[in-house]
């Protein structure tokens, strides 16, 4: 198959990588878990967010199923989340014999509807799950409000969301738990792997045996104990230093990487708002009181039949447009494992319209440019064809 002339997403080298790779290996003679370098990265999370404990973890996925443990979830209880995420929101939970009870989401942020999560509140609910789309921060203040007076939970799912703020916080230090993530889709990157936030301080001696496999290792190194034994349920969640090696590289140059999604970000917004006035496309938003990262850039058509026909055209000249999630709540394994609270028509209209564009690290204006001519010369096209058929 030809290569595409614009693809989706492309992996990026920004610093010195490969060099902290080859320290690791060579010099500090550790490429397992929990080396130099792993410390470094978590050192930086909890010195840049202000959270208060940060663990890598090889995915995170694995930082959900961490939070899924942290939170004591037993069978029958019930995890309140939005339909449109991905799978891995929801089967940590599954994974515990959880319940995922899915409402809907913002006709704007696509965000979970704040106003929607009480009635979705019974006498098992345990935890509230808001996904910052698109690295678009939720409304956490209504959030937070709803979880204390219930006495509920709140693990945030930051995946796409580091270093967006909301207010004058960071997403992931505002829940008791957050869970981040540094697959290669993401702005700083490290091939795979994760992090578990722990805010909530009662929750980090527990989470760092539940990663160590369910021993007390961290602490035998620490000098707290004179010998290491199994003392609770747990995994193997700790990714290879090699990984953090990559990682931090990314680490210290992650304003420059968020500088240029954002830069990206706001190309493609002044360039496709003339089409958004004339009401063919709907583009994102973001409230007055939050900060994105420039994670990714969507597009919403009028039907699935346009959004299918856009995708073509782009791949006819060379573009890798891609949707997003089908609706957990419409899967297979979402109707056995979870529960619907109310009407979900926003995520269904979403899931059927929405059209993310090529956004990377190394993409150029040009790109950008080229991208969003495209789409306007599609749309002559459909408005010529409109025209004649009125």
């Amino acid at each position: 198959m030809k290569p595409f002339k614009i693809p989706f997403n492309r992996p990026f080298i920004v610093g010195k990588e490969l060099f902290y790779i080859a320290q690791a290996v060579i010099e500090n003679r550790h490429t397992a878990g929990d080396g130099t370098f792993t410390k470094k990265c978590q050192a930086w999370l909890e010195e840049r967010l202000g959270c208060r404990k940060a663990l890598l973890t090889n995915s995170c996925t694995a930082a959900l199923e961490m939070a899924a443990i942290l939170s004591g979830i037993q069978p029958g209880d019930e995890i309140i989340m939005p339909s449109f995420t991905f799978v891995s929101t929801a089967n940590a939970f599954v994974l515990r014999g959880g319940i995922p009870v899915f409402v809907d989401i913002c006709p704007d942020t696509l965000n979970i509807n704040e106003s929607l999560i009480e009635a979705a509140i019974t006498s098992k609910t345990r935890a509230i799950v808001p996904v910052h789309y698109a690295g678009v921060p939720c409304q956490m203040d209504a959030i937070m409000e709803i979880a204390q007076r219930k006495q509920l939970l709140v693990i945030e799912d930051a995946a796409q969301a580091l270093l967006s703020r909301y207010q004058d916080r960071h997403m992931g230090t505002i829940g008791q738990m957050a869970c981040l993530s540094f697959h290669e889709t993401k702005n700083i990157i490290s091939g795979e792997g994760g992090a578990l936030f722990i805010n909530d301080p009662s929750l980090i001696e527990r989470a760092e045996i539940i990663r160590e496999k369910g021993t007390n290792r961290s602490k035998f190194f620490r000098g707290q104990v004179d010998k290491y034994t199994w003392v609770d349920i747990g995994s193997s969640y700790l990714p290879s230093d090699i990984l953090a090696a990559f990682l931090y590289a990314q680490m210290e140059n992650a304003d420059q990487i968020i500088a240029k999604r954002n830069l990206i970000y706001d190309l493609y917004m002044e360039g496709l708002r003339p089409m958004a006035e004339k009401g063919y496309i709907q583009l994102p938003f973001i409230l007055n009181d939050c900060c994105s990262n420039g994670h990714l850039f969507y597009i919403i058509t009028r039907s699935l039949e346009e959004r299918t026909d856009l995708i073509k055209f782009l791949q006819e000249h060379g573009i890798l447009a891609v949707f997003h999630y089908v609706p957990l709540h419409s899967s297979p394994a979402g109707q056995f494992y979870g529960r619907v609270c109310g009407p979900l028509e926003v995520t269904q209209r979403v899931s059927e319209c929405l059209l993310r564009l090529p956004l990377y690290y190394e993409m150029t204006p040009e790109n950008v440019q080229y991208v969003v001519e495209r789409i306007i010369q599609f749309y002559g096209i459909v408005w010529s064809k409109e025209t004649v058929g009125g």
